[in-house]
């Protein structure tokens, strides 16, 4: 009798395990893991991920496959993942847009602090302010005279509305009080290639894609936007430099999984994470790109649900007094 009670135990125990998103520690991953990238290939946050994916499905034993599912600001991708079997086979690796579009758009299909597992941060990427090689000014200073002297025809490109260039941008014309026109376009990709040929003026873009142009003499680069100097762009001065001071503004990216994701699963992506920061390979070639991993002790989950809770409510003021929504 107390034999049957262990064995009806021992069966209920292994149903409840399987149940929790149908996996189990000890036979995750058993098949390949997909990370949505929520938008365009080529662009800064996909080159992140796909650094950092390589690594982890070496320590993860499957292969990890990038799938951009962009549109939207990077809704749609959100989306997809909030909404996904939490298994641990699909998850988001997003960037400061994840908190941004908590107030950018006003409906959403998902919650950021609810519909989520948090893995942990991965890289805080500074911005740059850069123009088209042959724009009039010289210096942070010329830009910003020349801008606000020339706001009815000067240009500013963007990835498209919740991108990291829209959210620097849009920092950026309040901290000289000048709104000018803003082209939107459908990722990085296509407006650094107006910027490269003219068509628009400048733009505010992370380091990830804009160091190697800046390093060729493609565009011209005013100022980046970290505390001090980059190690890939020492010539570089900071925006405090230039004359905007306390002008930070930083892309953090974090990884994610549906809610529910059972926690053993969770802490098998944690771990996998961590160690692909710590790859000589990723840090070498995340400081070509004007970037570094973020500490370890950041690539938590603890310290990315509170950093995705305190951007929310840094960006909520701002946005709503630039009165400017997605939806």
């Amino acid at each position: 009798m107390i034999l049957k009670h262990v064995q009806r135990a021992a069966i209920l125990a292994c149903a409840v395990a399987l149940s929790a998103g149908g996996v189990s520690a000890q036979s995750y991953p058993s098949r390949p893991i997909t990370v949505v990238v929520p938008f365009s290939a080529g662009g800064p946050t996909d080159t992140v991920t796909r650094l950092v994916s390589e690594v982890m499905s070496k320590d993860l034993g499957q292969q990890v496959v990038v799938e951009n599912v962009g549109g939207a600001g990077g809704t749609l991708g959100a989306a997809r993942v909030a909404k996904a079997a939490p298994d641990g086979y699909t998850l988001l690796l997003h960037h400061i847009g994840i908190a941004t579009s908590a107030t950018l758009y006003r409906k959403l299909p998902y919650d950021a602090l609810k519909d989520f597992e948090y893995i942990g941060l991965v890289t805080d990427v500074p911005m740059t302010i850069v123009a088209r090689p042959n724009f009039e000014a010289t210096d942070l200073k010329g830009l910003v005279d020349y801008v606000k002297a020339n706001k009815d025809k000067v240009t500013y490109a963007n990835a498209g509305i919740g991108a990291a260039s829209h959210l620097c941008g849009m920092l950026f014309m309040s901290a000289i009080e000048t709104q000018v026109t803003t082209v939107p376009y459908k990722g990085t990709g296509p407006a650094m290639t107006d910027l490269l040929g003219g068509q628009v003026d400048f733009m505010c873009d992370q380091t990830t894609n804009t160091t190697n142009q800046i390093k060729g003499g493609k565009i011209k680069a005013y100022a980046t936007t970290s505390p001090k100097r980059l190690a890939a762009l020492p010539d570089v001065p900071t925006a405090s430099e230039g004359g905007l001071k306390d002008f930070q503004v930083g892309i953090w990216h974090g990884l994610y999984a549906p809610k529910g994701t059972p926690k053993e699963v969770s802490d098998r992506l944690v771990g996998a994470l961590q160690k692909a920061l710590q790859d000589e390979n990723v840090k070498s070639r995340f400081a070509e790109l004007g970037t570094e991993p973020v500490a370890q002790t950041d690539a938590t989950p603890a310290a990315l649900k509170t950093k995705v809770e305190t951007e929310i409510a840094r960006w909520a003021p701002v946005i709503k007094a630039a009165g400017v929504y997605a939806d």
